[in-house]
């Protein structure tokens, strides 16, 4: 997958001139500008160039080939005529590797999930305006809310009737009123057997966790919200609260297992690609470490996750995960012998990313999402299998639910 460094994307082409106009007018990170449309290129006055160039680089950042932007770029060509060209002359003019070429001509492939259908966005000064951002924002959750989100096995609780329920009606009992503390739903891939049957997953909670049980955990921030010109450098900022980090705003926490991790990585940059839809649902982004390996935060930030990264000495947030103690696997029995683990990497590896080994792996990971104050854990998402990622639509559905309900009252 792509990096999300804006210098990284715009190359040294013809939008590296328009690049103070962008920041100036919120086009500052590579998820929003990849979803500009006609209207947003004129209203800057782009030339053709740039509006073909934006459109070429948005394509080849989908597919991890941002190697060539450069080079496809100066050749003049558009993006539909590249894409007309022989094997032969994509290998001869810009030095395209064949495996690369099948990612480049395959045009429904992308390593990156588009935009829900129909959600457009406009600049982030136009979302300043507290009126004109309400009145956005509702036509624009719309469309998403239209939408059916994907199923998921959830973890069963110990009623069964909500076990059986559908997620739709889970998430309608979310409510954030005069202090009502939300009720939150756990979920988590399901389990399948490993060695035959042979070797039994580790067992998983039932429940949310309590919010007291993340609201305290001291964390220190490591690497800010990227922007364009800031120096990469990771900076460790003073111990404080957890829950200084949503005291304003509702926030998604991504506890990764391990930063050099393909399958980590992965559901990284997929969800930071999202951030346009958070951003407009009043949504904050973090990464959560739990372990501080310069070289791998750097590697990993802005690379594969253009957010704040935070790390949580304690664990704080990973023990919670495990319902007050570690989820952990064994590489051999939690990779090795598990199907679903195996199919997980495979996946991952598809996009192209890369790897190292660095570090403490066999800590599983997650993701809470948190309403604004002290108004509790909406959704919990356990990593029972190596390499489960939470499923975009749902985390989308109930961050939505959440700021739905926050515009009403």
């Amino acid at each position: 997958m792509a990096s999300f460094s804006m210098e990284d994307f715009i190359g040294n082409g013809a939008l590296k001139g328009l690049l103070p106009k962008l920041v100036e007018e919120g086009w500052d990170d590579v998820p929003t500008l990849k979803i500009m449309n006609s209207e947003d290129m004129d209203a800057i006055n782009m030339t053709q160039q740039q509006k073909a160039a934006l459109e070429l680089r948005s394509y080849l950042h989908d597919r991890a080939l941002m190697q060539y932007g450069d080079k496809l770029e100066s050749s003049g060509k558009f993006l539909p005529e590249l894409l007309n060209l022989s094997i032969t002359d994509l290998s001869s003019q810009f030095g395209m590797k064949r495996g690369h070429i099948a990612r480049f001509t395959d045009r429904n492939s992308a390593c990156a999930d588009p935009l829900p259908a129909g959600y457009t966005l406009r600049t982030k000064r136009m979302m300043s305006t507290p009126s004109r951002n309400n009145s956005i924002l509702k036509s624009e959750l719309s469309s998403v809310n239209s939408r059916k989100i994907l199923s998921i096995s959830r973890a069963p609780t110990r009623a069964n009737s909500i076990y059986d329920r559908s997620l739709e009606q889970a998430v309608s009992e979310i409510k954030i009123k005069d202090g009502l503390v939300i009720k939150g739903i756990v979920a988590a891939e399901p389990a399948e057997p490993r060695a035959c049957g042979c070797v039994q997953p580790p067992p998983i909670v039932e429940d949310v966790c309590p919010y007291s049980a993340i609201e305290n955990v001291s964390v220190q921030k490591l690497a800010p919200e990227y922007k364009i010109g800031m120096e990469r450098l990771v900076k460790t900022t003073p111990p404080m609260k957890a829950s200084e980090l949503w005291r304003d705003k509702p926030a998604v926490l991504l506890c990764i297992r391990r930063p050099g991790c393909i399958m980590c990585r992965a559901e990284a940059h997929k969800l930071y690609a999202k951030k346009p839809i958070f951003d407009a649902l009043g949504i904050q982004l973090f990464a959560i470490l739990h372990e501080h390996i310069e070289s791998e935060v750097r590697d990993f930030w802005p690379r594969y996750w253009g957010g704040v990264v935070i790390f949580d000495r304690t664990m704080g947030f990973f023990k919670a995960l495990g319902g007050g103690k570690l989820l952990k696997d064994r590489f051999i029995t939690g990779f090795i012998f598990n199907p679903r683990a195996i199919a997980n990497y495979k996946r991952a590896k598809a996009t192209g990313i890369e790897q190292n080994f660095k570090g403490e792996g066999e800590i599983k990971g997650g993701l809470f999402l948190v309403g604004s104050g002290r108004s509790g854990i909406a959704y919990q998402f356990i990593e029972r299998n190596f390499g489960d990622w939470a499923p975009l639509p749902e985390v989308i559905e109930i961050c939505t639910q959440l700021q739905v309900t926050f515009v009403d009252y």
